[in-house]
């Protein structure tokens, strides 16, 4: 674990714009990447799983992570995520994200091989070490089909660049063992979640904040909600809570595909004119059906943001 200070804040895993045509959307891109920061995020987080970085090619990776960090220009920090199968591909990607000027690197476990809690060990210290970047680890059993067991982590928690996890199991006992076991030998060290539904809960016994699907929407919501959980503002955590519940109910549940929180999400957004609405194959975008029932939600969700921020 570095000395560097602890990482904290609204993250927003964005969602990769794209053309009709499966090319980077660049100018979306730009408005995107305008809004998250106009939101008051503390970061962006590319090619996680709401950004669909599985399904696009090593050009198109080094094409968004140049992009990403131009458009930014410095105004929040740009983290990347590298999960590969192949190790030497995802440290030759990080190092990449570094040459561009990225801040830091997030990666997922590997696909298709199960390991076992050593070599989950090993694999996260053999890229540690080939990075020049920061590393946070990333727990999302859903997509790996592996979870890192709690001493895994804090074992990891002592090497010197790996400053932190997000944490998309949805397991709060597993999150509060977190917080228990690793948090309190190393304090530093960011314990970030990334159920949106679970960011007031986790904030209120430590976590450092989340990593929110829906801040690609409403960033500014998402941000509130943190700003009141670290004073503590318990009735306007409640308001916020009850907004973010309608998000994740009225947008993320209505195609009801495995990955209904994404093409909601794309959905919800491009009815607002941030994005146009295309996904990469294997996924298809939500039936118009879905879309025009999304965009209507977005409007009941907006009034009801009106009314608390």
């Amino acid at each position: 674990m570095s000395e560097n200070k602890v990482f904290t804040g609204i993250v927003t895993p964005m969602v990769t714009t794209f053309t009709s045509s499966g090319d980077i959307d660049r100018e979306s891109l730009r408005r995107l990447v305008n809004h998250l920061v106009d939101g008051g995020v503390s970061g962006i987080f590319l090619m996680g799983t709401t950004g669909e970085g599985a399904s696009m090619t090593v050009g198109m990776q080094q094409e968004l992570i140049r992009l990403a960090v131009e458009y930014t220009a410095g105004r929040t920090k740009v983290l990347v995520h590298v999960a590969d199968s192949c190790l030497e591909r995802s440290i030759a990607l990080g190092n990449y994200a570094a040459d561009c000027g990225a801040d830091y690197i997030v990666s997922a476990l590997p696909f298709y091989f199960s390991l076992t809690q050593e070599e989950i060990y090993n694999y996260y210290v053999r890229l540690a070490e080939g990075l020049r970047l920061p590393l946070f680890l990333y727990n999302i059993p859903a997509q790996t089909k592996m979870m890192m067991n709690v001493d895994t982590v804090l074992r990891l928690a002592a090497h010197p660049n790996i400053i932190g996890i997000k944490d998309s199991s949805g397991n709060g006992t597993y999150f509060n063992t977190l917080l228990a076991e690793v948090k309190t030998a190393y304090p530093d060290f960011a314990i970030m979640v990334g159920p949106d539904e679970m960011l007031a809960s986790t904030m209120a016994v430590g976590g450092d904040g989340g990593v929110n699907s829906g801040s690609n929407l409403f960033p500014a919501l998402y941000v509130a909600l943190y700003d009141a959980c670290r004073r503590a503002d318990h009735p306007r955590i409640a308001a916020l809570q009850a907004i973010v519940m309608k998000v994740s109910t009225l947008i993320y549940s209505v195609d009801g595909s495995p990955v209904s929180f994404m093409k909601g999400l794309k959905a919800a957004m491009a009815a607002e004119g941030l994005i146009r609405n295309n996904v990469l194959a294997p996924l298809r975008p939500v039936s118009a059906e879905a879309s025009d029932t999304i965009a209507a939600n977005v409007k009941v969700i907006k009034k009801c943001i009106e009314e608390v921020l």
